[in-house]
């Protein structure tokens, strides 16, 4: 770790993973390199390895940013009051904002975190076991009704449909031609639709 305050360290970190995730919108993972996030940040290449070891790293420290994003959200879900009926809409809406996250684990995630330390790799799941405490606390929350096993329920159903949210809301141009001349229908959807149509399915499951 370079030398400095521990508030230069955090920005400097904070400004590698924004350029990161500023080339992952355009650019597959496998073509975004070390050069290339260093030309979006204030300082040089090497200077990435400083903080980084590799570029699964950074990509995993991108991605538990998300996750302590979305466990933010989810905590300020579960203090709000409102009526019963509009919890599985606000709830399904805080992926809408998590398209990022939605992204690297249903296309990157098994090379992030091959390529990933131990440490980098508890760091995140740390917070990937905070988020589901944050599903349960939002249940607990919204809908008393039910009980831990059906909580438990929701969210070993609920988490593996998240690695498929993204490839099916997000079909690219030769995939949808793909599917047209192979007959099959594709109907269009938002991330927040798609789950919302699950949450209410495994809120009405018994």
């Amino acid at each position: 770790m370079p030398a400095g305050s521990e508030k230069l360290t955090a920005a400097r970190r904070e400004e590698i993973l924004d350029a990161c995730a500023q080339l992952y919108e355009i650019m597959p993972f496998k073509k975004i390199t070390h050069a290339m996030i260093s030309q979006k940040t204030s300082f040089t290449r090497t200077s990435i390895y400083n903080y980084f070891r590799t570029k699964e790293e950074i990509f995993l420290a991108l991605l538990e940013r998300e996750y302590a994003e979305w466990v933010a959200d989810l905590n300020a879900l579960a203090a709000l009051e409102m009526p019963r009926e509009e919890f599985p809409s606000a709830f399904s809406a805080l992926l809408e904002k998590r398209k990022c996250m939605l992204k690297l684990m249903s296309m990157n995630l098994y090379d992030i975190e091959s390529g990933s330390s131990l440490q980098s790799l508890v760091s995140f799941k740390r917070v990937y076991h905070s988020s589901m405490l944050g599903v349960s606390d939002c249940l607990k929350k919204h809908r008393p009704d039910m009980s831990d096993n059906r909580i438990e329920k929701f969210i070993y159903e609920f988490y593996p449909f998240l690695f498929g949210v993204y490839p099916y809301t997000n079909a690219t141009q030769k995939q949808q031609e793909a599917m047209a001349k192979a007959g099959v229908e594709y109907k269009r959807l938002t991330i927040a639709e798609i789950t919302l149509s699950l949450v209410d399915d495994l809120l009405k499951a018994k």
